[in-house]
């Protein structure tokens, strides 16, 4: 087994730290995030007709 005894300094411990990120980040998400939205709800309704 494992000895879970000793205490881990939770200023310490990171288990999913933030990345800084730039306007060509936020440029790419925002062109996915249309495109997603387009395919889920556009595009249905265009071919529905």
């Amino acid at each position: 087994m494992a000895d879970h005894s000793q205490e881990v300094d939770s200023d310490e411990r990171v288990t999913a730290p933030m990345q800084s990120f730039g306007g060509r980040e936020v440029g790419i998400g925002a062109a996915v995030t249309l495109l997603g939205l387009l395919v889920a709800y556009v595009l249905p309704a265009v071919v529905s007709l």
